[in-house]
């Protein structure tokens, strides 16, 4: 079959080109409400039992399909310690086909996918970033479901339609994926009790120099408050540079108006950003950071979720004052997260500065069909009604899709609870009556609460018609202010050579920022060596694009 054969081609292409990515990586997530369906009873040791209920799919064709293999990455939090077992089964019987979920690391997902497709051992569905979408979109192994998605029933309930027609726009005019819910993209979140302890006013930081003396501030004094000045940071960030578009979101104050990545110009030119006097501008302000203190160290190496944790941690001292992370729910969940550790939890949203303008909305993760290449589209249609409507239903599904699995992640029961029972000063009591929608305590730690599966029903594309949603004050005020303050993502760049050399250029500008950065090289000198290595592969990208 056709996959077969690109199976091979890419084999060694992939394998090569996508290495990088798993040095990088965390699991955020953009990243769950649920229905009057009691399809399922839980029983006294907590086990999910599906009762009889009629399928919600229809595939709409007489293809037996059977069952459907799923891969996904660390967005869907119900993972196999988290009940992923519960959402498998009550998705089953809402649906009534087999359902299997391979959930692969979030950190080395890029090159897990790359493994899984030289191998030939394909999923029928599956999740992509927005770079990989673009990457894997012009090679045939993407099923064009245009036909399929303008015919949708779940278009009734459709609030959001740009989002998938500017997938549409990326494929010439078909659509080869499909994106349940928008970007979503990251704000500066700054420590409120370091704020007071140095009497700084957030509504005074406009512009990079009052950021930057702010950041100093951090640095050299004392925010912490153990009597020691110079023992905490700025700012921490899980890389200076991104693996996956948008690039620069968790350092956004230093990289201002500069994108490092292949972009097409307001002419329609694609060029390298990387080569550019605004980026050689931003690797200055982060040596300069990197120098004075202002920029945790740790930030080459670490990890989203290092990077977290640190942040939050119980011993403030070597913590920063200020961090990059995702907005909406994560404005609750790292605000949880100090709460658990015992620190100081309230946060302010540091508007974007002048120089920023606005932080940037990420291109949407998509999730895909693969063609089995046949010349048959029963298969693939089938599995889009079963999967992709069902995702969409506004009601049972798309409820599990979002908060889980009834009855273990949430629940209609009426019910009374306590997190942090033993700690007077943590304790809090919950208590619902019957049918009122609520989330329960997370399986891998009782003290916080669940908060959602796979995707954020404030960002998602179609509505949720069972009135159940997100409750979170914080999330809410969240999700608006990054509405409020936010602008797209530029377009990723589809072209072959890109494909297999991503990762390789990638390299090179790890190299670049290690040797300004860090080491306090020359930029010219070290943008000299970039083109050195990769220049001629970035012509070759640019050459496709720009044909």
């Amino acid at each position: 079959m056709k996959r077969k054969l690109i199976a091979i081609l890419l084999a060694g292409a992939m394998l090569t080109s996508l290495t990088a990515c798993g040095a990088k990586g965390g699991d955020e997530t953009v990243p769950a409400a649920d229905s009057n369906n009691n399809n399922t009873n839980v029983s006294q040791d907590g086990d999910a039992t599906p009762t009889p209920a009629e399928p919600v799919a229809d595939t709409g064709s007489d293809y037996p399909l059977e069952k459907i293999v799923m891969v996904v990455d660390g967005t869907m939090t119900a993972d196999l310690e988290s009940g992923q077992q519960d959402v498998e089964k009550q998705w089953e019987e809402a649906v009534g086909i087999d359902l299997e979920i391979q959930q692969i690391d979030h950190s080395g997902y890029t090159d897990a996918v790359g493994r899984l497709f030289a191998s030939g051992d394909y999923p029928d569905v599956m999740v992509m970033s927005a770079d990989m979408f673009s990457q894997y979109m012009p090679t045939g192994l993407l099923w064009d479901m245009t036909e399929a998605y303008d015919n949708a029933d779940f278009q009734e309930r459709m609030l959001l339609p740009q989002i998938n027609e500017a997938l549409r726009e990326k494929g010439g005019g078909r659509l080869y994926g499909f994106s349940p819910a928008y970007g979503n993209g990251c704000v500066t979140y700054v420590k409120k009790a370091w704020l007071d302890a140095l009497d700084i006013n957030i509504d005074d930081i406009k512009t990079y120099d009052d950021y930057y003396n702010m950041m100093l501030r951090f640095h050299n004094e004392d925010p912490d408050g153990n009597g020691v000045d110079g023992d905490t940071y700025g700012v921490i960030a899980a890389g200076f540079i991104g693996f996956e578009a948008p690039y620069i979101n968790y350092l956004p104050e230093f990289w201002q108006d500069a994108y490092p990545a292949i972009l097409q110009g307001e002419d329609g030119v694609w060029y390298d950003g990387f080569q550019t006097e605004e980026t050689k501008a931003a690797l200055l302000r982060l040596q300069q950071a990197y120098a004075d203190g202002v920029i945790d160290p740790e930030s080459l190496t670490a990890s989203t979720k290092i990077a977290r944790e640190k942040w939050y941690s119980n011993d403030q001292t070597g913590s920063s004052a200020a961090f990059t992370y995702w907005a909406g729910r994560w404005y609750q969940t790292l605000t949880d997260s100090f709460s658990k550790n015992g620190v100081d939890s309230e946060l302010v949203q540091l508007p974007p500065i002048a120089e920023v303008g606005a932080y940037i909305n990420r291109e949407a993760p998509v999730w895909v069909i693969l063609d089995d290449g046949d010349g048959d589209n029963a298969r693939e249609q089938a599995i889009f009604d079963a999967f992709f409507e069902t995702m969409m239903d506004g009601d049972v599904v798309q409820t599990i899709w979002t908060f889980g699995a009834e009855d273990v992640h949430w629940s209609l029961k009426a019910e009374e609870f306590s997190t942090n029972a033993d700690d007077p000063e943590k304790r809090k009591d919950y208590s619902y009556e019957e049918g009122t929608f609520h989330l329960l305590p997370s399986m891998t730690d009782p003290n916080s609460l669940w908060t959602k599966n796979l995707f954020d029903p404030n960002l998602v594309v179609c509505e949720l018609t069972n009135g159940y949603g997100d409750s979170s004050t914080l999330m809410a005020e969240g999700n608006k202010f990054f509405t409020e303050n936010s602008k797209d993502a530029p377009m990723s760049p589809i072209s072959e050579t890109y494909t297999n050399e991503g990762g390789t250029i990638y390299d090179a500008k790890l190299a670049v920022i290690t040797k300004v950065v860090v080491e306090g090289g020359d930029v010219d000198e070290a943008m000299k060596t970039y083109v050195d290595t990769v220049g001629s592969i970035i012509d070759q990208c640019l050459a496709e694009l720009n044909q």
